[in-house]
C-alpha cells in the first residue's frame, strides 16, 4: 500500500504534535524517514499535579497515548510496585509510541498503593496508571 500525499502530511503532522526526534517509516515503494533538528526528548515531562485520589493519595495518570510497561525490557523487575516508596523523579514506567520508550517520572512523593493498569496494556491520555499515598 503506498502512501498519499495527504498520508505523508498527517505524518508529519503527528509528529510536529508527539514532539519525536526520528521516525522511520517503509513501505513498498516509499521509504520516509525524518530527523526532526535537535536532539529527541529523554522523557516525558513531569506531571505539573497528579489528580486528588479522593483519600488524600495523588493518582499517576498516563501523559499520552501508547502501551503501558512496568518494567524497562522483558523479564526485568518492575520499576515499581506496590509498597515502593517513590519520589518525583522516580521512573514508574514507561509509554511506547510508535517504537520510542518514554519514561513516566512519578510527579509527586509517596507510595505507590495500587497499580490501575495491566503490563503491555493500550493506555489513553489522562488514564489513571498508579495510586499513591502520601509520605
Amino acid at each position: 500500500m503506498a502512501l498519499s500525499d495527504d498520508d505523508v502530511r498527517e505524518i508529519l503532522r503527528l509528529i510536529d504534535e508527539a514532539e519525536l526526534g526520528e521516525l522511520r517509516i517503509e513501505t513498498e515503494g516509499l521509504s520516509l524517514h525524518v530527523v526532526r533538528d535537535g536532539p529527541a526528548p529523554a522523557a516525558v515531562p513531569e506531571p505539573q499535579r497528579p489528580a486528588s485520589a479522593g483519600d488524600g493519595g495523588a493518582t499517576i495518570e498516563s501523559p499520552l497515548l501508547g502501551v503501558f510497561y512496568r518494567a524497562p525490557s522483558p523479564g526485568a523487575p518492575p520499576f515499581v510496585d506496590v509498597g515502593t516508596r517513590i519520589e518525583r523523579d522516580t521512573i514508574v514506567c514507561v509509554i511506547e509510541v510508535m517504537k520510542m520508550m518514554n519514561s513516566v517520572p512519578a510527579g509527586v512523593v509517596g507510595t505507590i498503593a495500587e497499580v490501575h493498569v495491566e503490563n503491555a496494556e493500550a493506555v489513553e491520555f489522562g488514564q489513571p496508571l498508579f495510586r499513591v499515598m502520601p509520605a
